[in-house]
């Protein structure tokens, strides 16, 4: 995978396709590939006219591995995807982010908004704001000796979507310490661009995506069926509404 340097912190990235560029930005304990590519959207994206563009948040992926808590912050985890941006010479571009992604996605369309024609943020709901209860219990899941001592249900899941992904498990820990910093309320107020929360109507982490989408000025709430956080990533209905959103606000 090509990579640059962001501040000193080597970050991955690939490019698909060709036509209007849209900034793809993974979840917690993903990757580009595993977020994107394997669930179908890079196939959909390119194949609507796009030219999707994944990033390996740092720590992630093929992106350089960080054990220090204090380098996860979602706010710069923003400014390693504005930074890409630059690299690829884009001035204005549509961003997506799943979960973790979608919390850096909004912290970038509150620092940087002339870049973006809009947004999608997808496992996000209103714990944007309100923040997650579930952190000790994850951690704790990442750095058990084996899974057989995971009992708690969060941690046992992202312990085998660590494991399933080959993710080095105490970098996870690591960003899991500080990458949910709440976003506060009167700074969701400012993201002005029009966004899609889209949040599966299973998931429990999320949040509800109308309590979020009523605090943005040109928010739009979209429910992915009963799908709960992991199998939302993926769902048609979810690609189907994505698409359709970008038709209406991606522009120039």
């Amino acid at each position: 995978m090509p990579s640059f340097s962001s501040n000193g912190v080597r970050i991955a990235y690939d490019v698909y396709g060709e036509g209007r560029p849209i900034l793809l930005i993974h979840g917690f304990a993903s990757s580009g590939q595993v977020n994107w590519v394997a669930p179908g959207w890079v196939d959909s994206l390119t194949k609507a006219g796009y030219q999707a563009i994944t990033i390996d948040n740092r720590g992630h992926g093929e992106s350089q591995k960080l054990y220090d808590p204090q380098l996860y912050f979602a706010h710069e985890m923003a400014d390693d995807a504005l930074r890409l941006l630059d690299h690829l010479k884009i001035q204005r571009t549509a961003v997506m982010g799943y979960s973790m992604g979608a919390r850096i996605t909004a912290f970038l369309a509150l620092k940087a908004p002339e870049r973006l024609t809009c947004a999608i943020f997808g496992g996000m709901g209103i714990n944007l704001i309100n923040g997650l209860e579930d952190s000790e219990e994850i951690i704790a899941g990442l750095t058990a000796e084996t899974l057989a001592e995971v009992k708690h249900p969060t941690g046992r899941q992202f312990r085998i979507f660590a494991e399933h992904s080959g993710a080095d498990r105490a970098v996870l820990a690591a960003c899991m310490i500080t990458s949910r910093e709440p976003m506060r309320e009167a700074d969701v107020r400012k993201i002005s661009i029009p966004t899609l929360v889209a949040v599966g109507g299973g998931d429990e982490m999320a949040g509800a995506p109308e309590a979020l989408a009523a605090l943005l000025p040109q928010g739009e709430a979209f429910v992915v069926g009963k799908r709960n956080h992991m199998l939302a990533t993926g769902d048609p209905a979810f690609k189907r509404a994505a698409l359709e959103f970008l038709a209406r606000h991606d522009h120039a």
